[in-house]
């Protein structure tokens, strides 16, 4: 079983060019938590009525404001839910965002509501990138998970519609023990309608996901790999899944070597789990392709990345819900730069457990959010990582790649 080639990319990983502890690449602003799906996961345990303690379209105005003060280059800033097509002022700040300088997107649901005539609104207001969740490879999978009947359709229809706008589309994907199976096949629609990126969603334990039946650290390892292999047919990268960039590390090094098959799968510890996927993305010609390998990037909960909700509370992340502070008190660059929840995420030598002894704790660092909702401790390890530090088979190769790791201005 072959299961390696010469890695096609100049590096494993990539870090921002600009300080994240100054200026996040990415602003997140849950817009509302009106949404007409029930979604199994949903970390915002949505309603089908909008609250009346939303930011209202002023208030989202000065966000906006604020969020261009970080400077250049400008943040991507992404309006969210819920369903942010239930906020009928949506395109009014997509459009004022965009005036801002803001690279502006949108984060819909699968509804009734996500359809080429409001794409096409948002896209002449400034939107030129959707995000859409796809949690099964078919109907029966996905739409159980939302909650609703033909959720499925509507959003390959939406994702279709929005390709033929010139838009681009993110597909996020939850990993979890329901559709595990199915990401060979979520990653075949992929490869067939198009996306500018694929991310696989780590489930963290929040808002209705608590009880969703999350994979063990020894099922994410063989996760993680299966993204690795799918590398280069599409644009894969994780959501929650830091330790993707460790595993890009020691992959990358593994094939620099000419290490496959069974003596990668031996270094790696892989398990069952992979071999069963494996099998599968071979069958699908999904172990190989033409592009690029798409290095990871080194942002994450309040590093890089910080999360606004509807009534204004400032979180490293929408999953991570230890507020710093609120926008209609304080400023949204003063939260993020000095307040000790953003400080505290940001710094490694806090890290405690495996996290804290782990070589590869400055390009990962675990999920922080999965680390707090599990244990009420912001610096704990990271609880679905089955990695030992220290037992990587070629230290010193890593340690050479980290010394110097690619550089990016922003995420793809």
């Amino acid at each position: 079983m072959s299961t390696a080639t010469r890695p096609r990319t100049a590096r494993p990983v990539r870090m921002p060019h600009h300080d994240p502890a100054q200026r996040p690449m990415l602003v997140t602003w849950e817009s509302t938590r009106a949404c007409q799906l029930a979604c199994r996961h949903c970390r915002a345990v949505s309603r089908p009525l909008r609250d009346p303690r939303e930011l209202t379209t002023a208030e989202a105005k000065a966000l906006m404001d604020e969020a261009a003060s970080f400077g250049k280059p400008a943040v991507i800033f992404i309006i969210t839910g819920g369903d942010c097509f239930e906020r009928p002022d949506l395109a009014e700040l997509v459009a004022y965002g965009s005036d801002m300088g803001l690279h502006m997107a949108v984060s819909p649901s699968g509804t009734d509501k996500l359809n080429k005539q409001s794409l096409a609104r948002i896209q002449d207001a400034g939107a030129g990138v959707i995000s859409l969740s796809l949690d099964g490879a078919t109907a029966a999978t996905h739409d159980a998970f939302r909650g609703v009947e033909r959720t499925f359709d509507r959003t390959v229809a939406g994702w279709q519609a929005a390709r033929e706008l010139g838009m681009k589309v993110q597909i996020n994907s939850v990993v979890a023990r329901h559709n595990v199976h199915e990401l060979p096949d979520i990653a075949a629609l992929v490869r067939e309608y198009g996306a500018m990126t694929w991310s696989g969603f780590l489930l963290v334990p929040t808002g209705r996901g608590v009880d969703l039946g999350s994979l063990d650290a020894a099922e994410i390892e063989d996760v993680l790999n299966i993204f690795y292999d799918m590398g280069e047919a599409v644009p894969a990268k994780t959501t929650e899944g830091h330790h993707f960039r460790r595993v890009s590390l020691q992959r990358y090094a593994l094939a620099q070597r000419g290490i496959e098959g069974e003596d990668m799968i031996t270094a790696m510890h892989l398990g069952p789990l992979y071999r069963s996927l494996r099998e599968r993305i071979v069958e699908l010609g999904l172990d190989h392709g033409e592009r690029r390998r798409r290095p990871p990037i080194t942002v994450s909960s309040g590093n890089g990345f910080m999360f606004i909700s509807h009534v204004g509370d400032v979180t490293p992340s929408g999953f991570l819900e230890k507020s710093a502070g609120n926008v209609r008190e304080a400023s949204l660059t003063e939260i993020y730069r000095n307040s000790e929840v953003f400080t505290g995420v940001r710094d490694a030598f806090r890290l405690k457990g495996k996290c804290g002894e782990c070589e590869y704790n400055r390009v990962c660092g675990g999920s922080r959010a999965r680390a707090f909702n599990s244990t009420g401790d912001l610096h704990a390890e990271e609880p679905l990582c089955a990695y030992q530090p220290g037992s990587f088979p070629y230290p010193e190769d890593v340690k050479a790649l980290l010394s110097a790791p690619a550089r990016s201005g922003r995420p793809a």
